[in-house]
């Protein structure tokens, strides 16, 4: 595991772009496993910024979004897929048909969850994958639970999850409950991983996280198996890491 220490949220982001750039810049045709929520909006921005100046080529890129609320497609205001759209894609030269995002509107789970495990398989899995840290320690939707789950699955909401998104809606109560996940065994897959964490109030759960033991109960602890993590983190969230 590899500790990018970052002065504040602006840093943190532009960090995290740079690893991100590189690995276009590098491969231009990466899959690339993207997240959504507030975290990784800095690190959008700035790739965008270096897009409009020329420094980056997203024509060739393919991606796969790790979740979307159940029930939610583009034409509802907090679905992922407009999340994608209004904060990255419509703003660089991806093409939209190399984009992939679970299809919220399908009720069918377990065919949901099979389509999207298939397509990350004929993409050859992901080569870097980005991640947010959830305040319970989810990665995706990957709640804590008895076990790790492996592929895409449909899973329900924990209250924690519940509270911590509800700024983006009116009221808890229009939060959806339930969501398509990629997986564990997905996420663990991806060449490279880098998560994105800022403030204090991430503080314990990255230690918990990455400080503690690794079990399910604690999703993202996990990725201190990985073989190729960088966490960047703001000097608030690392509080407890010396």
């Amino acid at each position: 595991m590899r500790i990018i220490r970052a002065r504040d949220y602006d840093h943190m982001s532009r960090q995290a772009a740079n690893i991100i750039s590189a690995q276009v810049i590098l491969k231009p045709d990466s899959v690339l496993g993207l997240a959504t929520g507030s975290s990784p909006i800095g690190v959008y921005k700035q790739l965008i910024e270096w897009y409009k100046k020329g420094d980056l080529d997203f024509s060739a890129v393919r991606t796969v979004n790790l979740d979307e609320y159940v029930g939610f497609g583009e034409s509802d205001a907090q679905s992922y897929i407009r999340f994608m759209r209004e904060q990255f894609f419509d703003h660089i030269n991806i093409d939209m048909r190399c984009t992939n995002i679970p299809n919220g509107l399908n009720p069918n789970a377990e065919q949901e969850c099979s389509r999207y495990d298939s397509v990350i398989h004929a993409l050859g899995g992901i080569d870097l994958q980005l991640l947010g840290l959830g305040p319970n320690g989810h990665i995706g939707f990957n709640e804590p639970a008895d076990a790790f789950t492996k592929g895409t699955h449909r899973v329900e909401l924990s209250d924690a999850t519940i509270q911590a998104n509800k700024r983006f809606f009116e009221s808890a109560d229009a939060v959806p409950r339930s969501a398509y996940t990629m997986g564990i065994c997905d996420i663990m897959q991806a060449k490279r991983t880098v998560m994105v964490v800022s403030g204090s109030a991430k503080a314990k759960i990255v230690r918990d996280a990455f400080f503690g033991p690794v079990t399910p109960r604690v999703p993202a602890s996990i990725l201190q198996l990985h073989s190729d993590f960088t966490l960047v983190a703001d000097e608030a969230a690392l509080e407890y890491v010396k």
